[in-house]
């Protein structure tokens, strides 16, 4: 296979994986939601992310342009952004929440993680995710709508990206799951991954920031999702699929907080 074609496999199968849009089965080898090749494939995540992002941001604007305050249009272009990826990584959020201060040990842990239902740790930590990130967002949005929507992108590219930390650093924590089938990321894709994820959350600056702003922005984000690593690792021993999408609810939020700082 040619590379360009092997480049446009690989975004179909991200696309697929990660969000909810209509992909034709035409358009990429593997089926949607499948871990073939997803090792590789991550390479271009940062850009599926950002694809997703700016739909997020164009409802924003629309929001903005139809004389919505920001504290409406922030809300809404969230909801646009978590309708189109399913929720799939605020699943992962509440679960590890759930699993993680509800279980007594590893195996209750993991078993919680596994269960469906969202209990009450769950419930609060998506509460305060969908808060803190929609608060961030107007008061970006109050500064330029520009930036926000530059932040949405951003945001939406890195922290996708920095979602593959615990699957590159920790060892699965079950022997089946999201986690086990996606495997350790490729060396060289999880770089091109981090590369691109940092091109694109550079651009706030094309929208009047400081670049010191955006690269505060890009490491706070980064340790974030890295955060959650130690924790993975002691409480369950290893990384599941949902301890991925926390360490990207982490990340989105982190890099929300640092613009809507000011920093």
């Amino acid at each position: 296979m040619r590379p360009g074609s092997s480049l446009l496999t690989e975004f179909w199968l991200c696309l697929g994986f990660y969000s909810r849009l209509p992909i034709p089965r035409a358009m990429h080898e593997a089926t949607p939601h499948s871990f073939a090749h997803f090792s590789r494939a991550v390479r271009v995540l940062p850009l599926v992310g950002a694809v997703l992002g700016a739909f997020a941001a164009l409802a924003m604007g629309a929001a903005l342009g139809l004389g919505l305050p920001p504290s409406l249009a922030a809300p809404l272009s969230l909801g646009c952004l978590i309708l189109l990826s399913g929720a799939l990584h605020e699943d992962g959020l509440a679960d590890c929440a759930d699993g993680f201060f509800g279980g007594a040990t590893r195996e209750r842990r993991l078993e919680i993680m596994r269960d469906s239902r969202i209990g009450t740790f769950g419930a609060v930590a998506l509460a305060l995710s969908l808060y803190v990130r929609a608060a961030s967002l107007a008061l970006i949005a109050g500064e330029s709508l520009g930036l926000a929507a530059a932040v949405l992108i951003g945001a939406a590219a890195l922290s996708r990206t920095a979602a593959l930390i615990p699957l590159a650093v920790l060892p699965p924590a079950r022997e089946n799951g999201a986690g086990f089938a996606a495997g350790k990321p490729d060396r060289a894709a999880l770089a091109a991954a981090a590369c691109l994820g940092v091109i694109f959350a550079l651009a706030p600056v094309l929208a009047g920031t400081g670049p010191v702003r955006a690269l505060t922005a890009i490491a706070v984000a980064t340790g974030a999702a890295y955060a959650i690593v130690p924790l993975a690792r002691k409480l369950i021993g290893g990384q599941t699929g949902d301890v991925a999408g926390a360490a990207q609810q982490l990340s989105e939020i982190a890099f929300y907080l640092a613009f809507a700082a000011r920093v």
